[in-house]
């Protein structure tokens, strides 16, 4: 999947990162260390996706559970919104560590929200949404600072939704790291942004596809409907 990466002018005011620019990229590999992960600004839309925890399901391309604790989530394995899905988390400085991740609520913003951030006709007929998750501590090792990505957004017919990822802070769609002293059993909320392509066109659902779920295969991630 392709990510518009940007960074918009600072103001006294806000605070945000200075622009460099817009680039497109491909989907980040690895631990992002202690920045937070990127975030946007949009007014909160009626919930696109909602639900609460239900027994998982496996989907048709679902392939052996990876290393770990039992109870991992498979590659493939397909939750519902508001589901939590167990999953080790080895990067970097966090090598050994479990989280709990949840897709808690894919709100609808409007274009209108896309104004201002120097995205030019990249932009055009795009709709953002935002990917609200929480990250569960459940292993043994301290994660201060970790920052969980490798959020993205699926279409309707479960094609990957274009990603937005903002240098800066915005207050509707804050990509939150772990904070200080992140130890079993804390919980953070953070965000994660996705553009469907019209207003014709819905983002439906999310995939995680960090390691061991290989982001370069949509088959092997695992996803929230």
């Amino acid at each position: 999947m392709s990510t518009i990466s940007m960074r918009r002018t600072a103001f006294a005011a806000v605070g945000l990162a200075v622009v460099a620019g817009v680039a497109l990229t491909g989907c980040e590999n690895g631990d992002e260390a202690s920045p937070a992960q990127p975030a946007a600004s949009a007014p909160g839309g009626a919930p696109a996706t909602s639900g609460a925890p239900t027994g998982p399901s496996t989907g048709a391309g679902a392939g052996a559970a990876p290393a770990g604790a039992p109870g991992t989530a498979k590659s493939g394995q397909v939750f519902k919104i508001g589901e939590a899905a167990e999953i080790p988390y080895d990067y970097g400085d966090f090598k050994g560590s479990r989280i709990a991740l949840t897709v808690t609520a894919i709100e609808q913003g409007t274009p209108a929200d896309l104004e201002g951030l120097n995205l030019g006709d990249k932009a055009n007929g795009k709709v953002p949404y935002y990917i609200r998750y929480t990250v569960k501590n459940i292993g043994t090792t301290d994660m201060s600072y970790a920052s969980v990505g490798h959020v993205s957004g699926l279409l309707g017919d479960g094609t990957a939704a274009q990603s937005l990822a903002v240098i800066g802070r915005f207050e509707k769609c804050k990509g939150e790291s772990m904070p200080k002293g992140f130890a079993n059993g804390q919980t953070q909320t953070t965000c994660a942004i996705a553009l469907a392509p019209s207003a014709q066109t819905k983002v439906a659902g999310a995939a995680y596809g960090g390691n061991p779920y290989n982001a370069a295969n949509k088959s092997e991630a695992i996803t929230w409907k």
